[in-house]
């Protein structure tokens, strides 16, 4: 019996030791949202690869460098506080082994006035293992249309 219980243990064990690619792609995600919220600009920048591809919420340019996504959450992250994020329901397609594209509709809330504003949305993340890391490749949020 105490071996069996042991083999039962060890099955657990290696199976949420290597949860997959989606449940992977999704920790990133939430450290994303986590990161957003708390207004960490170092952390939420470091979800991104170097040549990661993004166009923010009200963006008018894909920004295709490191200096130019940092630039985009100092202003976001440093106004309007404080801040939430919030992946409210989404669905993620596993391209492969380490590619995993989330789609979805998000509440990101602040604060202007002293009055809390809401903004649903629409949002795209592709996430890729980058030798051990999987990091955000790209990125966009749209406005979610008033009808």
């Amino acid at each position: 019996m105490r071996t069996f219980l042991s083999a039962v243990a060890l099955v657990a064990s290696v199976a949420t030791a290597h949860a997959g690619p989606k449940e992977d792609a999704y920790q990133v995600v939430e450290k994303w949202g986590k990161a957003f919220t708390n207004g960490e600009v170092d952390a939420i920048v470091n979800l991104y690869a170097p040549d990661a591809l993004m166009i923010g919420t009200l963006g008018k340019a894909v920004l295709t460098k490191p200096e130019q996504i940092r630039k985009y959450f100092d202003v976001a992250l440093n106004s309007d506080k404080p801040r939430t994020a919030i992946l409210d329901s989404s669905e993620a397609t596993v391209i492969d082994d380490s590619t995993v594209v989330i789609v979805g509709f998000d509440t990101i809330t602040g604060t202007k006035d002293g009055q809390q504003t809401v903004g649903k949305g629409r949002v795209t993340f592709v996430v890729a293992k980058r030798g051990s890391d999987w990091m955000i490749v790209h990125m966009h949020r749209s406005p979610l249309p008033a009808t």
